[in-house]
C-alpha cells in the first residue's frame, strides 16, 4: 500500500527546517546503511546526534501527531526520530529494502521497521531526478511530491532513488512500527476507515450503518493488532 499525503507540513514549518538545514553539517549517507545498502547509496546525512536533527525531528513528529491521514495509514505504536537526507548532483541511491529492525537513538529500543516514509523538503522544479522508485507486486510506482508532502509504503518494498542530475534533492525520512504487522491487513483498515468518513459525510454518526461500521473497524484492530 503505497499513500501519499499532502501537507504534513505547514509552508512556514518547510522554511523553518531548510534555514535549520542550510546551516548545519552534513556527513556520508553511508555511516547509517546495512553492509549491502551502503554499497548502492550515494547521499548526505545529518548525523542523529546533532542538536539540529533533534529539533527538527520534533517538528516533524507534532506534524504526524496532527496528521489522520498518517495515523489511519501506518497505525503507529512506535515511529523512529525522523532523519534527514540529502542527493546532491550525481548522488543515488540503489535498488534495496530497508533493515528490518532499527535502535532507537539515546533509547536503546529496538523497532520493527512495518513502514517506511519520505517527507519531500525540496519543491520538485528545484531538481532533476530523484525520484523515489517503489518496486511492488502491482508495479513499479515513481514519487516526487511538493515540498512538506510525505509518501508512506510498506518497508518490505523494494525501492531506489533515481540520480540527482540538477539541483539538490532534501527530505525526512524514518519508520514506524505499526500496531498491524501485516501490510494487507493494515491496507484494509486503511480502506475500511476512508468508507467509514465518507459514510459520515452523508449520514449522522447514530446512523446504524455508521456505528456497525465503526465497530467493525475497531474490532480488527482489537483483534489485529499487536502491542
Amino acid at each position: 500500500m503505497l499513500i501519499t499525503i499532502p501537507d504534513v507540513l505547514t509552508k512556514e514549518e518547510v522554511a523553518y527546517i531548510r534555514q535549520v538545514l542550510e546551516n548545519t553539517q552534513w556527513v556520508d549517507g553511508r555511516t547509517t546503511a546495512g553492509e549491502q545498502a551502503a554499497l548502492v547509496k550515494k547521499n548526505l546525512q545529518v548525523p542523529v546526534d546533532a542538536p539540529a536533527a533533534q529539533e527538527l525531528s520534533q517538528i516533524v513528529m507534532r506534524a504526524l501527531g496532527r496528521n489522520p491521514t498518517f495515523s489511519s495509514a501506518a497505525l503507529p505504536l512506535h515511529v523512529l526520530p525522523p532523519m534527514f537526507n540529502r542527493y546532491d548532483e550525481g548522488m543515488t541511491f540503489g535498488a534495496h529494502v530497508d533493515g528490518s529492525i532499527r535502535v532507537v537513538p539515546g533509547a536503546g529500543m529496538r523497532l520493527r521497521t512495518d513502514v517506511s516514509s519520505t517527507l519531500f523538503l525540496t519543491p520538485p522544479e528545484d531538481y532533476d531526478g530523484g525520484e523515489l522508485v517503489v518496486h511492488d507486486t502491482y508495479g513499479t510506482h515513481s514519487v516526487k511530491l511538493p515540498a512538506g508532502h510525505m509518501v508512506v509504503y510498506p518497508a518490505t518494498s523494494m525501492h531506489s532513488v533515481t540520480p540527482v542530475t540538477r539541483g539538490s534533492r532534501w527530505a525526512s525520512f524514518f519508520w514506524t512500527q505499526s500496531m498491524i504487522k501485516d501490510d494487507w491487513r493494515r491496507h484494509m483498515l486503511y480502506d475500511l476507515d476512508m468508507s467509514i468518513i465518507q459514510v459520515r459525510q452523508t449520514m449522522p454518526d447514530d446512523h446504524p450503518a455508521v456505528v456497525g461500521l465503526t465497530a467493525h473497524y475497531h474490532n480488527l484492530i482489537r483483534h489485529w493488532s499487536e502491542l
